[in-house]
């Protein structure tokens, strides 16, 4: 099976490969460098692949496992978020002592 492999660069990512509309992230963070930006970009990513997944669904099974998948990238990328966010705050909170 031939498969095409395409690469593309966001904010903050090192690097997406998209083999045959799934994607393999390398996320490549800075702690100090993360943005609502980051975040929104990770939210699309997760759902253009959701979307593909649910063109490509021939059964109620593919539906729930490409449903269940994405729920579980949101989860991983919401509690990301909100320990940058945490950080920041506490960073802030830290300034004003």
């Amino acid at each position: 099976m031939d498969h095409s492999v395409s690469y593309f660069y966001a904010i903050n990512f090192e690097k997406f490969h998209i083999i045959d509309d799934f994607y393999i992230t390398f996320f490549y963070f800075d702690n100090d460098d993360h943005t609502m930006a980051n975040y929104t970009t990770q939210v699309n990513v997760i759902h253009k692949k959701f979307q593909n997944a649910v063109k490509k669904a021939n059964s109620k099974k593919a539906l729930n496992k490409a449903y269940s998948v994405h729920k579980k990238d949101h989860e991983r990328i919401l509690k990301s978020h909100l320990r940058e966010e945490t950080a920041m705050i506490n960073k802030a909170k830290k300034k004003l002592d």
